[in-house]
């Protein structure tokens, strides 16, 4: 797989992804969720917040590496607070 330039960090990226899911997974079945309501107005689980975090997140940094020569760092601390923030009031 030298074509794909996989790296250590690529590496960890992918890992930690597999590794939430699998955490949601085990919560989802071991303590399961009611649906709930948010700002959004429509009904979310802990897997929709997942998602819509994971997906603002991605759109975080790419803005984060479009817009600004700041160091990517920047862009993981936003991101950080926008998926509590999702996950508090979504």
């Amino acid at each position: 797989m030298e074509w794909m330039a996989w790296t250590w960090p690529t590496a960890i990226f992918f890992l930690i992804i597999a590794a939430t899911l699998i955490i949601f997974t085990i919560l989802a079945i071991k303590f399961p969720e009611t649906p709930r309501m948010g700002v959004l107005r429509m009904e979310t689980t802990r897997g929709d917040r997942l998602f819509i975090a994971l997906l603002g997140s991605a759109f975080v940094n790419l803005a984060w590496l479009g817009l600004l020569s700041a160091p990517q760092w920047g862009a993981l601390i936003v991101s950080f607070f926008y998926a509590v923030a999702v996950f508090r009031w979504v």
